[in-house]
């Protein structure tokens, strides 16, 4: 995958329709938002809402809003702040027997670190983070509380490993450089 063009997709069908899934997408970075796992992840934040143009992010990830459909579709294209050319979005799309499939795709050419960071590391967390997502987005249109599931082994570590990193970060204490 080093150096490839990232297409990531992830997708889940529900059994509501898309006007109820698309109001959880609506909420995406507001106070009440219905649709981010921010219990579990940094949450998600946009300086102007889910307006073309309004900048943020989630962790170390940057972004913009590049397109809005209220109902049905928000995508972010990455800034030059993250080492990616590229638009994360998640769309609302009407499926047989009145279901909806809620889709999120991540798109783009990795630079720098992230030709290898993506392999590594940031496509186990993305992973799960989106899975995080949808599974509180079912959970929200059945009316019952989100109750995470247990994260792989590898997800586990690298959270840890993030969470030590971070902490080294706020202490005078530096990592070494890799030589």
């Amino acid at each position: 995958m080093a150096g490839r063009c990232i297409e990531n997709v992830h997708e889940r069908s529900l059994d509501v329709a898309p006007a109820a899934v698309g109001t959880l997408v609506d909420s995406l970075s507001s106070r009440d938002d219905r649709l981010w796992p921010n219990r579990r992840w940094p949450a998600m934040r946009l300086d102007r809402g889910l307006e073309i143009g309004s900048d943020g992010g989630h962790g170390p990830v940057r972004y913009e809003v590049a397109r809005y459909e209220p109902n049905r579709l928000v995508a972010f294209a990455f800034t030059a702040r993250f080492p990616i050319d590229g638009e994360h979005r998640v769309e609302v799309l009407p499926a047989s027997g009145g279901r909806t499939l809620l889709r999120h795709t991540l798109e783009g050419q990795p630079h720098g670190w992230l030709r290898l960071g993506w392999p590594l590391c940031f496509r186990w967390l993305h992973d799960a983070l989106i899975e995080d997502a949808f599974d509180r987005a079912a959970a929200e249109l059945a009316g019952v509380p989100w109750t995470p599931r247990r994260l792989s082994p590898p997800v586990r570590l690298l959270r840890r490993v993030a969470g030590s990193y971070r902490n080294c970060r706020k202490t005078k204490w530096r990592m070494p450089p890799l030589r």
